[in-house]
This record gives structure tokens, sequence and C-alpha cells, in this order.
């Protein structure tokens, strides 16, 4: 079955992207580590920000600090700030702004959510889960087995680290009430086929909950499209600040009973908001949306929503030839075992995020070599605890993850591979 990014209706001008314009724009890309410029391939714990995004925050702290709903100007222009934010993540996201939700980041969204649907489930019913996912789209829904819900796992394909569709859609039945699921594994790289996946959910009748906190630096977005439930992503993980933000379709928004403070309103979406939000970083979340239009507006005329889904037609195009260096460059490379696609053949159905394993060291040990070396890196699980109990490397360190996104050079894929090369 094959993945492919979500087509839009009409065709949107792509310009080429310009990599020394975009890495201009981001000023921790000119550091250095023991003499080595920096390569920051740690994307998918965390993105570096453009400039915009850090003058955005610190305008906000400077001129406009203030709580909410205040008969004041600074209290206003606060207000103002978080409806900004709301249009430019529905933008964003192809939603509308009254269904954009903030927050810490996704996990706390998700076990809010989670907690309201729990209200509405009794012993018996069922969750379906995936082995592929970061623990945030796992934990939240297993809290649920003490109302007696019962928790189901959708199995994956060895040896490319893809969801077993055939498995999945055998355990959807009239008992389901959630289908929990990843756009993007945050470990392997896999874009999973959400739409299809949703599809199937419906069809039982129950709920589609989508975690894109992975896939969303990577690819356009659009709920109308994939008419899922609910999708959870975080701005650091897409070149802004450390935030979480929920589309919920308005009808679950309003029917759902949260669970939260009397003073807070009961209108939609503020009453799945606790307490005061981090309005310095949500200026931010307009900043960084704003940074990616840019990228993609090839004329004044184009409107946000198609700036952004040009910027990724350009973005893709760019990472589509960092991954293709990076797995002719790992096929080389004796002793190593990448985790995941690996046929150049099928890089639609893949971010470029890289986990591997060579034989004779821990993915600490890798990891720590080319940290010295001005090349970031994780080893781990990266809170995909199933995956890694799953493949059975948990206990002996997890892997090295390697992560690209459209900031990152060929050159840059060259060094980690120089660097990798350097250890067998």
């Amino acid at each position: 079955m094959k993945t492919s990014i979500l087509e839009t209706a009409r065709p949107i001008p792509t310009k080429p992207l310009d990599l020394g314009l975009v890495r201009a724009q981001f000023p921790s890309l000119r550091r250095q580590v023991n003499g080595h410029p920096v390569a920051f391939l740690d994307g998918p714990g965390g993105t570096q920000v453009p400039q915009r995004v850090i003058e955005a925050i610190s305008d906000y702290l400077s001129t406009h600090n203030a709580n909410t709903c205040g008969a004041y100007a600074t209290s206003r222009e606060t207000d103002q700030v978080i409806a900004d934010a709301r249009s430019a993540m529905a933008d964003f996201l192809g939603c509308d702004p009254d269904e954009i939700v903030f927050g810490p980041n996704m996990t706390s969204l998700t076990f809010a959510i989670g907690r309201a649907i729990g209200r509405e489930l009794k012993a018996g019913d069922e969750i379906l889960l995936t082995h592929l996912d970061h623990d945030a789209n796992v934990s939240p829904w297993r809290a649920l087995e003490e109302r007696g819900v019962k928790i189901q796992f959708a199995d994956i394909n060895e040896h490319d680290c893809t969801i077993n569709m055939d498995d999945l859609a055998g355990k959807i039945n009239s008992r389901t009430k959630i289908v929990a699921v990843g756009y993007a594994s945050n470990a392997v790289g896999t874009i999973n086929d959400v739409k299809t996946i949703v599809r199937l959910a419906h069809e039982a009748g129950a709920m589609a909950y989508i975690d894109a906190v992975h896939y969303a630096p990577h690819g356009p977005i659009d709920v109308r499209e994939l008419d899922c439930d609910f999708l959870a992503c975080s701005t650091y993980k897409f070149f802004g600040p450390h935030m979480g933000v929920l589309y919920g379709k308005r009808e679950h928004l309003a029917r759902l009973q949260p669970y939260k403070l009397r003073a807070n309103t009961n209108a939609v979406p503020q009453r799945w908001e606790w307490g005061t939000l981090n309005h310095e970083c949500i200026s931010g979340i307009t900043a960084c949306v704003e940074y990616l239009a840019e990228l993609g507006r090839v004329n004044a005329s184009v409107s946000r929503r198609d700036a952004l889904v040009g910027a990724y037609g350009a973005i893709q195009a760019h990472e589509r030839k960092l991954m293709e260096r990076m797995l002719a460059g790992l096929r080389k490379i004796p002793g190593l075992r990448l985790y995941g696609i690996s046929d150049p053949a099928r890089l639609e159905s893949r971010c470029p995020t890289f986990a591997v394993r060579i034989d004779g060291h821990t993915p600490l040990e890798l990891a720590t070599t080319l940290g010295e070396q001005g090349i970031f890196t994780w080893d781990g699980n990266y809170y995909a605890l199933n995956l890694t109990e799953r493949l059975g490397v948990e206990q002996s360190g997890g892997f090295l993850r390697i992560g690209f996104v459209h900031y990152n050079t060929e050159q840059e894929v060259d060094r980690v591979l120089e660097g990798l090369r350097s250890q067998v």
C-alpha cells in the first residue's frame, strides 16, 4: 500500500529552496565545537529557530507582556497575539482558528484529550495503538486501562519498520473507540498511511487521533483532507518555540468535557487551555509559520496556506536529495544496520530520519565521538520505547538517530558519513 504526501485540489507554485538564504536566518548554525562548524542533525528532537522567532518572543516580553482579557492596551495586544497564532496554525493545518488548542507540549495535550474521552469509555471498549509510535501517543491511552479499557497494538513489518496494515485493519472492530497513530515515526522516519487508517477507524465508528510531531517539519498537513478527529504537533519540531498545538474537530471540542477550572470559559477552544498560556512563545508560533510561508511565497497575492504548501514542495525536493545521498553512503559502511525503509524507490514513504547501529559500538559511543566533531545526533530510544523493545535493541542502547531538516546540507551528509566510517 503506497503512502504519499497529500495532494491539494489544485497545483501550488513552488520556487526552489535558497539554502544560503535559509541558513542565514538561523543564528545557531554559525556555532562551532572544537574548531568544527556544528552540523545540527538532531532535528527529530527539536529544530533550531530562525531569527524572526527569537525577535518575536523578545518583542512580546519587551512591549506587550500582560495577561488576557483586560481592559487596557497590553492585555488587548496579548489577546491579539493569541488570535494571530490560532490563525497561523489554522493555515498550517488546514482548519479553522477555533479548532486550534495551545498547550505546553503534545504530550500534555494528548493526556488532556485522553482523560476527557475516557469519561465516555466503559469496560470492554478498545483503543488501538501501534508499536511504531512515540510514547506520548501510547501512555496517555494506556492510562485508561484503569477504567477497564482494552489496549490493542497493531504490529509492524520488522524488515522495514512499517505498520502491518493487515494486522491493523484486523484489530479494528465494533468495540474500537480510538485509533491512535503517528503520522511519521520519530525513530526510523516511516511515513504512515494515515489517510487509510483514519478511513478504517471511521468505518468502524471510532475516532482517529494523529501524532504529527515528527512529520510536521517535512510535509504539508491538511486535516480536512485527512478527516482525522484530532491531530497534535509540537512547534519546536518545526522551527518554533517549545509549545504544543492540537487540532480537534469543533464538534468534539464542544461535546467532550475537559477537566478544567470553573473560572475557565466554556467557549471552544479556550475550554481546553488550562491556566495562563505561554504568551511569549505563542507569539513565536506565528513567526515560525510566517518563516515557512515565506519560503513558498512566489508573490504577494499567494495566500499563507498556499505559500506553506509551496514551501513544503521545495523542502521535500531538497530533503529527497539528502536522503538519496545518505542512503547511498550508509550502504557502503561495513557492519552498519539501518532500521527502516532503505529502498531508494520508496523515499516518499519516509522522512530524512535514520536509525542505525554499527557492530562493536554502542549508539552512545557513536554519538559521543560524532559530537566531539561538531556533529550533533541522538542515541537511545527517543521515547519510541515500544519500537526499541519490539526490535530487541532497548537493552543495548537503542539506535543512533541522524535526522535532517531543510537547513541541512549535502556537505553535512558527507561529514556524518565520514564520521561513521572512521569508527569501523
